[in-house]
């Protein structure tokens, strides 16, 4: 069972790579730009002309998944790093100041955390006539920081109590010394590995929405393309197997990177 782990966990890194360079190397090998369509050959199943097959009114399944990875991948960079931002410096703050700061920020992060993310995230779309990108980042973001906040805090409560902290804040440095030379390196790794796995949460995240209508590529975003394969699932399976499958295969990927950089960054892990 371990070598199976740790064969999985290192075919997730050449997952994480494929989705990398079809997000920015893959439009450019596309065969159809964004939008072409081909009405004469509606749901046709993979073949020479159309690898993957087509879908609705004919558009290229290979082209729209390669076109659809740059927007995931636009999206989860976006959204995760806005939400890594924010959430570390709310976390930090948070942890390293204690009492009433500590109450209020991780009270406003419980708030935000008790309203179901999807609910959120449709409540924010559904304001505007027509979500863009913009506003689906915005939306994604609204309550994607939290679980940096949360491991950000944790991360620097028990380092606030550490002699290096300690011997740094006896020494008269200011807290911004601290925080930047102390605190924050030592919680880099902890973040690190939840952005691993919070970029697969962002691309479901995203699908989702999309499926339902909410997302701003129709022709290319994977959950749009796993919307119109829904329709037509009994007959013509391959456009909901192509679509579903690079989200599932993705998502995947991320997540057992995510177990692969925890492993690598904690010495516990290596340990056992």
């Amino acid at each position: 069972m371990r070598r199976l782990a740790r064969i999985g966990r290192g075919a997730s890194f050449a997952i994480v790579g494929a989705f990398f360079f079809a997000a920015l190397a893959g439009p450019a090998f596309a065969p159809d730009p964004v939008g072409t369509l081909h009405l004469e050959f509606p749901y046709e199943p993979p073949s020479a002309a159309f690898p993957l097959g087509t879908g609705d009114n004919g558009i290229d399944l290979y082209s729209a998944i390669l076109h659809g990875a740059r927007l995931a991948l636009v999206v989860g960079v976006w959204v995760v790093g806005i939400s890594l931002l924010l959430g570390s410096a709310i976390g930090i703050a948070a942890g390293y100041y204690g009492g009433r700061v500590d109450h209020a920020l991780m009270g406003f992060a419980d708030m935000v955390q008790a309203i179901p993310a999807i609910v959120l995230n449709i409540a924010i779309l559904a304001v505007v006539a027509s979500p863009g990108l913009v506003h689906l980042v915005v939306a994604l973001a609204a309550n994607g920081w939290v679980v940096y906040a949360r491991v950000a805090r944790a991360s620097t409560l028990s380092l606030r109590s550490s002699d290096f902290v300690a011997a740094a804040r006896a020494l008269g440095f200011s807290d911004a010394r601290v925080l930047s030379r102390h605190v924050l390196p030592n919680v880099a790794g902890p973040l690190v590995v939840q952005a691993t796995a919070g970029f697969g949460w962002t691309l479901l995240a995203e699908s989702t929405l999309s499926f339902l209508g909410l997302g701003p590529g129709k022709e290319t975003s994977w959950g749009a393309l796993l919307d119109q394969g829904s329709a037509v699932l009994l007959r013509f399976p391959h456009v909901a197997l192509v679509s579903g499958g690079a989200i599932a295969l993705t998502v995947l990927g991320f997540n057992l990177a995510g177990d692969r950089l925890r492993d690598l960054l904690d010495p516990r892990s290596r340990r056992r």
